[in-house]
């Protein structure tokens, strides 16, 4: 599949000071980490940023800063997705102002809404802004966006080059790729366990969360997938399956990334919310596995 972006991306997570305010000096560090170590670009403002947490002044703030910072190095997507209109096109207008390569755009959340609302608020943020945009498929924290509401999308809209999916569903893999035909639409899965599938159906790569503490991983499925070394291939992903199934699953999903980056030496704030003491007792039983696994981790 022809496409002008990399195959490996970090999905970023935003550390926090004590007040809860993003802490730049950590988020350069952890753009710094993930290019270090095999990421091709960066994403920002998805589900492992914790984008409902943050203002339309903060995410259009970090996104500018990775702009900058990313500058030569790579290209950076943004979530600018919102619970409305009008913020996304704020944020749309600011993401592309700073230079973003393309913008992910994920469905209204809190409230459900129906495929034919969805469309209408697609069609009216891609004619708005006057750039690539990719949909952002989230269905367990936003409204989701069907297979045949997708491919009627891509058929409407210009400016829509692709999907993000962060579904987990396989079957959507195969759907949409075969649908594609001779389009040139830029495929990514949004999925640490469904990587090597997705590649292996046709798909450009990955928009990892796991990459923000483990991206030589990722980098690893989608290096040795292209080398044909498709047993090397699923070794990376056998491990990465783990990762998620022992440090993802079991967490809120931005938690488990978060201390995971933490073993792996980038403190990144507190969570955002308390925990209880059975948490804390399975967070610390977290730290010490992590901790373990970090070591064995080649350092740079």
């Amino acid at each position: 599949m022809n496409s002008q972006f990399p195959a490996t991306f970090a999905a970023l997570c935003t550390p926090i000071d004590h007040q809860g305010r993003p802490d730049l000096s950590a988020f350069d560090r952890i753009i710094e980490f993930v290019m270090e170590r095999g990421a091709e670009g960066v994403v920002l403002g998805g589900a492992t940023a914790e984008f409902p947490h943050f203002s339309v002044e903060e995410r259009a703030m970090l996104i500018r800063r990775a702009a900058e910072k990313m500058a030569g190095h790579g290209p950076v997507l943004a979530n600018i997705g919102s619970t409305s209109l009008f913020s996304t096109l704020e944020l749309a207008r600011r993401a592309t102002e700073a230079g973003c390569a393309a913008l992910l755009l994920s469905m209204p959340y809190f409230f459900r809404y129906p495929q034919d609302d969805l469309v209408a608020y697609c069609e009216t943020v891609c004619a708005s802004v006057p750039t690539p945009f990719l949909l952002y498929n989230l269905p367990a924290f936003a409204t989701p966006i069907e297979v045949p509401t997708a491919l009627r999308l891509f058929d409407a809209i210009p400016n829509l080059i692709g999907i993000k999916d962060s579904s987990g569903d396989p079957d959507n893999l195969a759907r949409i790729a075969e649908a594609r035909g001779m389009r040139s639409l830029t495929l990514f899965a949004g999925h640490d366990n469904l990587v090597l599938d997705a590649l292996s159906a046709g798909w450009h790569g990955a928009v990892s969360g796991v990459a923000c503490f483990a991206p030589e991983l990722v980098a690893g499925v989608v290096r040795c997938h292209r080398a044909g070394d498709e047993r090397q291939a699923s070794d990376h992903q056998t491990k990465l399956n783990e990762l998620v199934a022992k440090v993802i699953a079991p967490l809120p999903t931005p938690w488990g990334i978060r201390l995971g980056l933490e073993a792996r030496g980038i403190a990144n704030g507190p969570l955002h919310l308390p925990v209880s003491p059975a948490r804390r007792r399975q967070i610390d039983e977290l730290r010490a596995w992590l901790a373990a696994w970090a070591a064995q981790q080649p350092r740079r």
